[in-house]
């Protein structure tokens, strides 16, 4: 009677073990090859993407298929203007950033009064905000920064490219500054907003004991509540 008792007690301890060995694998294999979780440092895409928001990556949308039968399980789509990608920074491979695509391969890219142009038409950007909507031209009183951003080009993107921006057009370090993005630094495509929370610019930067729990206690008080598990367009 006891024996059997205690090979009960051993198999339900083996099924727990073997239950949570198989979950801890599938996590593993998901974060690794699937999903993606990455936080908004700072404030270069507002108001799309606001600094505190917490987002899932999906890692598999710009991915080659390698079968038939895997693209219609996991379709993949290709890069497409107006789209918003996570990358490694061309300057620094340990950083993510997040923009969005303005311009492809072999598309000419130029500014003109804070107005994007390619292939020498304007395009319509009802996401973009500007902070600083003067044309400086002809001033004796201007920002330079704010000139270079507001003016650039123009430029063809080279083969295996794409050109790159924020949405808050004049607090964004993007292509304009540092040049056109690798295609293979792309990882993802952010998909949902899984938590969001009022936090202070640069508090990424913080990475001390207090300041992290300065953090976590602030998460539920400063909570956007609307913002959580809304998708990312």
């Amino acid at each position: 009677m006891k024996e059997e008792k205690k090979k009960r007690e051993q198999g339900v301890f083996r099924e727990y073990f073997e239950l949570i060995a198989e979950t801890a694998v599938f996590v593993f294999f998901v974060m690794t090859f699937v999903v993606q979780a990455f936080q908004i440092p700072t404030g270069s895409m507002e108001p799309t993407l606001l600094i505190g928001d917490f987002l899932l990556v999906n890692k598999l949308a710009y991915t080659q298929s390698s079968s038939f039968l895997d693209e219609k399980i996991l379709p993949r789509k290709k890069i497409e203007r107006g789209d918003i990608v996570v990358f490694k920074f061309p300057r620094d491979l340990y950083k993510d950033y997040v923009k969005r695509v303005i311009a492809l391969e072999g598309e000419k890219v130029e500014i003109k009064n804070n107005q994007v142009y390619v292939n020498d038409q304007p395009i319509p950007e009802e996401y973009k905000v500007h902070l600083h909507n003067q044309d400086y031209s002809g001033s004796e009183n201007y920002n330079y920064e704010n000139v270079i951003r507001g003016r650039y080009g123009p430029i063809v993107v080279p083969p295996g490219h794409c050109f790159v921006m924020g949405d808050n057009r004049d607090n964004s370090s993007d292509s304009r500054e540092w040049g056109t993005l690798p295609l293979n630094n792309i990882k993802g495509r952010p998909w949902l907003v899984y938590f969001s929370y009022r936090a202070e610019p640069g508090s990424h930067e913080k990475t001390s004991l207090r300041e992290r729990l300065k953090k976590i206690a602030r998460f539920i008080p400063e909570a956007r509540w609307k913002r959580i598990l809304t998708m990312v367009k």
